[in-house]
């Protein structure tokens, strides 16, 4: 079995996170299923701390990542802008080229691993 190797970017906006892991898979989730219900369900966690997460990005950045539209006719839904998607495809660069810049010392540290214990 191969490790897992997960980089944790976090930018900080004063106290706040402005973006790390977490809310770039929201927004993920946001951009496939149109909704922040649906999203937090997919996610697994409460519509409340979706919205609070989307808030806290909407306050952070210059302008929103995300736009929420009423109920109405057409019910409503929620979109990444302009600055939400390229939010998301900048996040994942950083990952990529961090990945492949490291990818020789990373490979040295997976080497020095244990073997993981057997499942019950």
């Amino acid at each position: 079995m191969k490790p897992d190797v997960q980089f944790r970017l976090r930018i900080r906006n004063g106290a706040d996170i402005a973006v790390g892991p977490g809310k770039i898979e929201l927004l993920e989730a946001i951009s496939t299923t149109g909704s922040i219900t649906s999203a937090a369900k997919a996610l697994g966690m409460s519509y409340r701390r979706a919205w609070l997460l989307v808030d806290t990005m909407n306050r952070c950045f210059k302008t929103r990542v995300v736009q929420t539209e009423a109920g109405g006719n057409r019910g409503g839904g929620t979109r990444l802008t302009p600055l939400g998607t390229q939010l998301v495809r900048s996040y994942r660069r950083i990952e990529a080229r961090a990945a492949k810049a490291g990818a020789a010392e990373i490979a040295s540290l997976t080497r020095l691993l244990a073997p993981p214990p057997k499942a019950a």
